[in-house]
Formats: structure tokens, C-alpha cells, sequence
């Protein structure tokens, strides 16, 4: 399933790494917080199509978190994870918003085949959603709009392209191959410049008057899009 996006909320370091090691290996896009509080800033700066989620968490605890999730997005997919498998328990679960629930321990596989079968039942308004979030930069792919904040960015429409194929790869490096591939529909000659000047470009209007920096170079590999402090490489 390329292009999706989990949020992993679960504050034992050794079991958020291990699932989103798993997952990463099967295709999927992974964000991991390891309290209640990350988890609510990156759900609120982020679009997910799925979101795991542990019950005692630090900061704020994942029945209040499920709840700050559906006020935000109802239909995104929430699968809790506890040590709590009385039927209450399960029951509070389900009346805060989760749509699954998995008991400690469990094994990965199981975990993985309760994603799937969750995300094939993702309504296709969620799958092919036209407004995409990152941080506070918001993208209308109806109406070709693009704003940080309040402020209206004018791209143009080769620079709105490359925009909208990097934001639905948040997190994930993009080669200079594949952005010629899929935004220019040509093999990369690497005797051009052009994809540096177009993300040049971009970093001007995206990036230049802002705290928060999201196009970022990784040197011999190529550019990936996500949410960092400070200076643009």
C-alpha cells in the first residue's frame, strides 16, 4: 500500500520501534510519539490513514487522545493497543472513537492483517482526499491552492506538481530520478539542473519566511519533505 501513512502512539520505546520497523518493511509509511502529547501535535499537523494507538500514555492518556483524534478527523481508522482487555475496557475503547483493539501481547502479524482488513474499509473520500496537510502548510488539489498559516502561496504548475508529489511522500526520501520520472515524465540527465532549480524555487515560497522548515536535501540521495526547526538544507 504505497503512500500510506501510520502514526504510531506508544510510549515503550522497544515496541513503537519494533512496529514501525515492521511496518516499514511492508510498504508502509511510519510516525512515531511516545507520549500522549507528541501524539496529539503530530495527529493535529499531519494526515494519517491509520493511527495505533496505546491506552497509558504519559501526558495524555489514549482515551483522550481518541477522542481529540475524532473531533479533528472521524473517519481516519484507530486501532488501540493495551494491557487492558477486560470487556470495559474494550467497550470505553470503542464509545471513545477506536474502530479496533488489540491486546498486549500480540503478534505482529496479527496487528498487520487487523490494518489491512481496516484500511480496505477506509471510505474513497479518505483515499483520494484533494486537502493535504503538513504541518501548517494545507494544499487544495481541487482548486490548486496552497497556504502556510493564513498566507496564500502563488506556485506555478509545474511548482504546485512537484509540491503535491512531495507532500504525499512526507518523510519519504524522493530521488531526482523519480521526481523527473513522475512530475517531468522524462529520465533523469544528470547533466541538468533543472530539479534543483525548481525546488529552489519552491523553498522560496514554501520555506524562506518561516520557523518551521519542510524541504530538506539528503545529500547523494535526494529530497524529502517533513516538519524540522530551523535553517533549510
Amino acid at each position: 500500500m504505497p503512500d500510506t501513512k501510520i502514526l504510531i502512539v506508544e510510549d515503550h520505546v522497544k515496541m513503537a520501534d519494533s512496529i514501525s520497523k515492521g511496518l516499514l518493511e511492508n510498504g508502509f509509511l511510519t510516525d512515531v510519539a511516545y507520549d500522549g502529547f507528541i501524539g496529539k501535535r503530530l495527529s493535529d499537523s499531519n494526515d494519517y490513514d491509520l493511527i495505533i494507538l496505546d491506552i497509558n500514555l504519559p501526558l495524555l492518556n489514549g482515551y483522550e487522545l481518541c477522542t481529540e483524534i475524532r473531533t479533528k478527523d472521524p473517519q481516519v481508522p484507530i486501532i488501540m493497543l493495551t494491557a487492558l482487555g477486560s470487556t470495559e475496557d474494550k467497550l470505553l475503547g470503542f464509545e471513545k472513537g477506536a474502530d479496533d483493539y488489540i491486546v498486549k501481547p500480540f503478534e505482529f502479524r496479527e496487528l498487520l492483517a487487523r490494518i489491512k482488513a481496516l484500511l480496505k474499509r477506509m471510505p474513497e473520500s479518505k483515499k483520494n482526499q484533494t486537502i493535504l496537510k503538513v504541518a501548517d502548510l494545507e494544499m487544495d488539489t481541487e482548486s490548486k491552492t496552497v497556504k502556510r498559516g493564513d498566507n496564500f502561496i502563488e506556485l506555478t504548475a509545474k511548482e504546485f506538481s512537484l509540491l503535491e508529489y512531495l507532500v504525499r511522500n512526507t518523510g519519504k526520501v524522493i530521488s531526482k530520478a523519480d521526481i523527473a520520472d513522475k512530475i517531468w515524465n522524462i529520465n533523469f540527465d544528470t547533466g541538468t539542473n533543472v530539479i534543483e532549480v525548481y525546488v529552489n524555487f519552491l523553498r522560496k515560497k514554501i520555506d524562506k519566511n518561516y520557523p518551521v522548515k519542510l524541504i530538506h536535501t539528503q545529500i547523494g540521495m535526494g529530497y524529502v519533505l517533513k516538519e524540522i526547526q530551523g535553517n533549510a538544507d
